[in-house]
């Protein structure tokens, strides 16, 4: 028997999750599947960069997690034993007004499913995709347990082995970065402030601690040495001793401050990204469309980028408001962005681990030392926060404009009011809205708006009067601006639209 739905969402991590929430806060009828027979408890990813925050806080899925996170102040480099840098990062600039936080994956999911739950879905577990046939109208989706269900799309959130994407015949071309790495969450007494991050290197070895929420909980991480045992042989309890060891060994901290294990892993680095991320009525999202080095912190809050950028246009689509093609857009505008992840985590992977004399050359005397200047700092915390993330050479941002913000910007959480006066802010009236911010008045382009995308969110910047009219998508980035031409705004909404 098949059931029907308009999307269903295949895997419950960060980025399905995220998605689902977005959808069904448009009124879209969803379906979260995953072959789990319940949630992940261990931690995983770990770092929410601002952008990730801003996500989760639009769907209303932020809730105490900045309150049960860590806040992180400082990476600071060890090489030969002595500290050679200290970045910090975490702090307060124009553009980053919220820290960086170390939490676990597992928060996050159960934060997630939490803000679904009240929106009336439930994750089914133990509901394992086996197959995914489309046609001109939809997808039939083949479950482990004989059912299958009938939709209207299907979207891949089901990680680096996905089988959405393998089912929708799309490649996943790449490399390995690094044969062999181990982590563990420890319960370990290290004299380490609690706001940093402390990283140790010699040579072409490396060390990594990361404080976790908890009294005394730090994930380890370092490079498999040479003689380890594969990653699938590899015990739990060696894992952590082996890290202890390595821990002693590099810094100088006793490996018995080390006492216990919550969770181990061993894995490889991989660089790898999906050849499309839709093939008709599949498409992909998150660690099924690209993987990388963690080195950064960039893989989840990419993910839940794509989910969020992925969830307004679909739920156009399923609405009946846009026609398909504005999917197009979605690959278009998040593709460049997993590019250029990809890029800058793998190069900063072979520069940390130094894998030749020459490059650690480099690292320990140029680009190590150069994590102390202030500008090196400011730019590297507001690349890493991903709120630089521009659409702006994207399809949907054909305006040209010299000053202010232009059209695929990203714009900032502005104090805005409504018509009627009551005091608000621009992001939080977003997740599932568009909001319109017009000059202290009424504007002509009201209706146009409505007309084309429903319920439209009209809002006053309290910055004064505005110039221009800015249309701001639900995920942040402007749309469209101009000098209230509702026949202009119309065009432009027609087009991308398809209507």
């Amino acid at each position: 028997m098949s059931a029907q739905t308009n999307v269903v969402v295949v895997g419950a991590g960060p980025t399905g999750l995220a998605l689902a929430c977005g959808l069904v806060g448009s009124g879209v009828p969803v379906r979260v599947l995953d072959k789990a027979s319940e949630p992940a408890r261990t931690s995983r990813a770990l770092g929410l960069q601002p952008r990730g925050a801003e996500v989760l806080d639009r769907l209303g899925a932020l809730g105490d997690l900045p309150a049960r996170s860590i806040g992180i102040g400082q990476v600071v480099v060890h090489i030969n034993g002595r500290q050679v840098a200290s970045l910090r990062v975490g702090q307060r600039t124009k553009l980053v007004t919220r820290a960086g936080l170390l939490v676990s994956q597992a928060e996050i999911e159960a934060a997630l499913r939490h803000r679904l739950a009240e929106l009336g879905v439930h994750v089914e577990w133990g509901a394992e995709l086996v197959s995914a046939e489309q046609d001109g109208s939809g997808v039939t989706v083949g479950l482990g347990n004989g059912a299958t269900v009938r939709s209207e799309w299907v979207v891949g959130c089901d990680g680096a082995h996905s089988r959405v994407r393998k089912a929708a015949g799309i490649g996943f071309p790449g490399v390995p970065l690094v044969e062999r790495f181990l982590l563990a969450d420890v319960h370990a007494d290290l004299p380490v402030p609690r706001d940093t991050v402390s990283v140790w290197l010699q040579g072409a070895d490396l060390i990594g601690a990361f404080p976790l929420p908890g009294a005394d909980l730090w994930r380890l991480m370092a490079p498999a040495p040479a003689d380890t045992a594969t990653p699938e042989s590899t015990a739990d309890e060696d894992i952590a001793a082996l890290l202890a060891g390595a821990l002693a060994q590099r810094s100088g901290l006793a490996a018995s401050s080390v006492r216990g294990a919550e969770w181990t892993s061993s894995f490889r680095f991989h660089r790898r990204l999906a050849e499309t991320y839709r093939r008709g009525r599949m498409l992909l999202a998150g660690d099924a469309a690209h993987i990388h080095s963690p080195f950064g912190g960039q893989g989840m809050n990419t993910g839940l980028g794509d989910a969020e950028n992925l969830a307004w246009k679909l739920a156009l689509i399923a609405t009946g408001r846009a026609q398909p093609t504005l999917l197009d857009s979605y690959e278009a505008e998040r593709r460049p962005i997993a590019t250029e992840v990809l890029a800058a985590t793998s190069g900063m992977t072979r520069l940390i681990l130094g894998d030749t004399a020459p490059a650690r050359l480099m690292r320990d005397h140029v680009f190590v030392p150069l994590l102390n200047r202030p500008w090196a700092q400011r730019l590297i915390w507001e690349h890493a926060s991903q709120l630089k993330i521009s659409y702006r050479r994207g399809p949907l941002a054909g305006q040209r404009f010299t000053t202010g913000p232009r059209p695929g910007d990203r714009i900032p959480d502005l104090a805005c009011r409504h018509i009627d006066g009551r005091n608000t802010r621009l992001h939080a009236e977003l997740g599932s809205r568009w909001v319109l911010l017009v000059p202290d008045r009424l504007d002509a382009c009201v209706p146009v708006a409505r007309k084309h995308l429903g319920a439209v969110t009209l809002l006053v910047p309290d910055s004064g009067p505005a110039r221009d009219v800015l249309l701001v998508r639900p995920d942040a980035h402007l749309g469209w601006r101009g000098a209230s031409a509702p026949d202009v705004l119309d065009r432009w909404l027609t087009g991308i639209l398809g209507q």
